[in-house]
């Protein structure tokens, strides 16, 4: 998902202050209230962990160019169901900017793109989990079609977002659409994996039930919303 250098130039790329400016703002305004409702120490060490799970996706787990971008398995949908929307959030853009900073500075003139490209999605499957997850259901007991629904919006997002930037970045040519096309067609193969990632991962976390009630997890991995 991270935009090629070059894809968006000049005075074009200022929309992309815009958007993750609001982006940002909204994690903002998830922050505080994540702190009113589990307290300040619980977001702080859900969001760290969050972002060095977030740095290992992109610099340990398998990555390859296509097209306008490169294939990643971040895994949104499982940061969300394990941390919640705040710190998952916080996580995407940490992990990120440590890449960035460190590991990659290329793609530093990117970041706002990327951050968009990254937080939108999270935001849309929050509210997806809501209608899709009933109140009376825990998180570690989901179903693999509720995963699925999950995982298929936010990559869908990032797809929608990535293809977004390249054709206002440069155009509806040929070689442009083809090579959105590409990474998309790429990119929608992690919808297979990430579900089972996610039932996965919470069949662990259902397993080491000694972990309910721990800071460092969403209240909602073990307790319904009621």
């Amino acid at each position: 998902m991270h935009i090629e250098p070059g894809i968006v130039e000049g005075g074009k790329i200022l929309l992309s202050y815009g958007t993750a400016a609001a982006a940002i703002g909204y994690s903002a305004k998830l922050a505080v209230d994540t702190i009113k409702r589990d307290g300040i120490a619980s977001l702080a060490v859900r969001a760290l962990i969050a972002a060095v799970l977030v740095f290992a996706f992109f610099e340990v787990l398998p990555t390859k160019p296509v097209g306008v971008s490169e294939v990643h398995f971040i895994l949104g949908s499982t940061l969300l169901l394990l941390f919640g929307a705040a710190p998952a959030a916080i996580g995407l853009m940490a992990g990120l900017l440590i890449q960035g900073l460190f590991f990659a500075p290329d793609d530093l003139p990117q970041y706002t793109i990327n951050v968009t490209t990254l937080l939108v999605p999270l935001f849309a499957i929050a509210a997806l989990a809501r209608r899709i997850i009933p109140a009376e259901t825990a998180y570690v007991d989901i179903r693999y079609g509720q995963a699925f629904k999950l995982s298929l919006a936010y990559q869908g997002g990032i797809v929608a977002w990535v293809a977004f930037w390249a054709l206002y970045g440069q155009g509806v040519g040929a070689e442009n659409l083809q090579n959105v096309l590409s990474f998309g067609a790429a990119y929608m193969a992690v919808v297979i994996l990430e579900p089972l990632v996610d039932l996965a991962v919470l069949a662990a976390a259902k397993a080491l039930h000694q972990l309910k009630g721990s800071i460092a997890l969403e209240k909602r991995l073990y307790d319904t919303g009621n």
